[in-house]
């Protein structure tokens, strides 16, 4: 990793934890049939594809949800707490690390998110750790539905290169996803795959030898 001056990290379950049998099991209470067929960690339905890249909008995505359930009586409320019960938390430490690594590389968030999401995160930020933003701990965050893009597309990747000026062989990717691992490699980038708890990222990063 002596090459290694950029370092552009994936925000769930890298540095948030979630849980996508949460989802899975609250989806599933809502009357969603095949629900592993319908949202699962490697596939899923297409709106939520869609309701990343900015293409749907909440009250739209909630509507999808309505009609796969087959319940047009399904709150808005109910479809965004079963939604947002994928969202675990930041573990202890993880927030100075982050600033820690921050001095010793130029740092960048590039997530697959939505907007029901990002404002839950927003919140519990604020709640938990008297943050306003994350944007004191990287030099940029990117945000999926802000870009109209979405990992694994190779164009999200070189946006985030172009923008910033950045030389791919010299820039890690970190990732918990195999295929936007893969997608990255596309855009020229080294990349890691996170196989720890959010909670051992200090421990992967130190084996990686990244600090």
């Amino acid at each position: 990793m002596q090459k290694i001056k950029n370092i552009i990290f994936d925000y769930g379950n890298v540095i948030f934890e979630i849980n996508f049998k949460n989802a899975q099991f609250a989806l599933e209470q809502l009357g969603i049939s095949n629900v592993a067929g319908f949202f699962d960690h490697k596939s899923h339905n297409n709106i939520f594809d869609d309701f990343e890249t900015g293409t749907l909008t909440p009250n739209q995505f909630r509507d999808g949800i309505r009609k796969e359930a087959g319940d047009n009586l399904i709150s808005d409320e109910q479809i965004d707490a079963a939604w947002n019960s994928l969202l675990i938390g930041v573990p202890p430490g993880i927030h100075e690390l982050l600033l820690r690594v921050k001095e010793k590389y130029r740092t960048f968030l590039l997530s697959n998110n939505n907007e029901i999401h990002y404002l839950w995160i927003m919140d519990y930020l604020k709640r938990e750790f008297k943050m306003e933003s994350i944007d004191h701990l990287f030099e940029k965050a990117y945000f999926s539905q802000q870009m109209y893009l979405r990992k694994p597309n190779v164009e999200i990747f070189e946006q985030v290169i172009r923008e910033n000026n950045l030389v791919p062989a010299e820039t890690l990717f970190i990732d918990d996803s195999p295929q936007h691992i893969e997608g990255a490699k596309k855009a020229g980038l080294n990349a890691l795959l996170m196989t720890a708890h959010p909670q051992h990222l200090e421990n992967f990063l130190q084996e990686n030898h990244i600090i």
